[in-house]
């Protein structure tokens, strides 16, 4: 198992702007666009104290390394499940449909002076003799570009700059 534990920082915002922005179905979909998805749909659902949210995506596999391909095939597949249980925590769970892998973890957001800081923490788990323990590093590295991702778009998108 792979530990990928990574800090995200949006500048001159709030913890409420942040989780308004993460609650965006748009928002999310820039994202997606951003990364190039080949696939994508997304729904969040508010509850009580927080929200659900799905998102649902293919990325091209023609950026990782030949015996990644021939495990994943043409493209990599994610469902990621984020369970708000507040406007400042979420548990999040990823897999990866038809393979034997999966990630779980929690993310958090706390008002750091003017900035808000994402921490995110997961448990990137491979299952596949031989080879697990290399694709749980290019796992973990592909999510942790997929953050920074995430992060390039909502500093943009929470300074009202996002352009599609």
């Amino acid at each position: 198992m792979k530990r990928v534990s990574h800090t995200l920082t949006y500048p001159a915002t709030t913890v409420e702007d942040v989780y308004a922005m993460l609650a965006d179905p748009a928002y999310r979909k820039a994202v997606g666009d951003y990364q190039r998805v080949t696939d994508f749909s997304c729904s969040i659902t508010p509850s009580t104290s927080g929200m659900r949210v799905r998102i649902e995506e293919a990325h091209s596999a023609d950026r990782i390394p030949s015996f990644a391909q021939r495990l994943v095939g043409g493209e990599i597949r994610f469902v990621q499940e984020e369970t708000w249980t507040s406007h400042s925590a979420a548990d999040i769970h990823v897999t990866i449909p038809g393979k034997p892998g999966d990630m779980t973890g929690a993310t958090s957001l706390a008002q750091s002076g003017a900035d808000v800081v994402q921490q995110i923490d997961l448990a990137v788990k491979v299952s596949i003799p031989l080879v697990g323990g290399k694709a749980e590093d290019l796992v973990a590295g592909f999510v942790t570009k997929a953050f920074d991702a995430e992060n390039k778009v909502g500093v943009t998108w929470l300074r009202g700059e996002w352009r599609v």
